[in-house]
């Protein structure tokens, strides 16, 4: 996020490409990425992509594991993603800063376009998963002002919850998804608190590769703004803000 933070709650960001079905696809696309990214991402690791779909019989699913190769750095922290009409880039914890992800996302998408030939997206995603770890009995409100409001007649106390929002953001039909929630942890006397933030451009395909960027540098802002909304300078104290 462009305001600093010594313990940053970010666990996770993700740039995700998909792109149209290219009849010329095959195998050998994933070893021609790898070529021209095996100077930074020099490991190799191939997992399944899962893909389901409902046939004729809507009893009937059928599901395919669809090859997916991940080209990682040596701390592993940093990652590309190449499938069948699929780019991600993801950056585990710890997420440094945009100056350092977004040149990833640069140089993976240049590799990617100079092997296949047709890529017209279908989809592009940018997407932050936030983790936050305060005490249990806490009063949400002095922490979040996003969060669920408990009107009268509810019980002050909680175990878990879930609230999300979807907020149109640009006139191009670039959306804003909203997550909040609480996930197990393994300490009784804890609270681990998800936010999940991410920025789909829903027309894409109007989208030319050269500003594709530009765009993206729009989402990551838009994420800025609706992250530091969502929390109060107490958060911030916690996140030990740099100033």
């Amino acid at each position: 996020m462009s305001r600093k933070y010594e313990s940053s709650p970010i666990i996770e960001a993700i740039c995700e490409f998909q792109f149209e079905p290219d009849p010329s696809w095959d195998f050998t696309i994933l070893g021609l990425v790898y070529d021209k990214v095996k100077d930074k991402f020099p490991i190799r690791n191939q997992v399944a992509q899962i893909n389901a779909a409902i046939t004729g019989n809507v009893n009937a699913v059928q599901i395919d594991a669809i090859p997916l190769i991940q080209f990682l750095q040596e701390n592993r922290n940093t990652l590309v993603q190449v499938g069948q009409n699929l780019l991600t880039i993801n950056q585990l914890s710890p997420y440094t800063s945009w100056d350092k992800f977004q040149p990833y996302i640069k140089e993976s998408l240049q590799s990617y376009s100079e092997v296949v030939t047709a890529r017209q997206i279908r989809r592009v995603a940018l997407r932050y998963i936030n983790r936050v770890i305060l005490k249990q009995g806490i009063k949400l409100e002095e922490y979040f002002n996003f969060r669920p409001i408990f009107d009268q007649g509810f019980p002050e106390e909680f175990r878990s919850f879930i609230v999300g929002v979807q907020i149109p953001r640009d006139a191009s039909g670039g959306v804003a998804n909203l997550q909040l929630g609480t996930m197990d942890t393994d300490d009784p006397d804890s609270m681990a608190v998800l936010m999940d933030i991410s920025f789909v451009l829903s027309q894409p395909e109007e989208i030319e590769l050269g500003n594709i960027l530009e765009r993206i540098n729009t989402a990551h802002d838009q994420i800025e703004d609706i992250f530091e909304a969502c929390i109060t300078d107490k958060l911030r104290q916690e996140f030990k803000e740099v100033k």
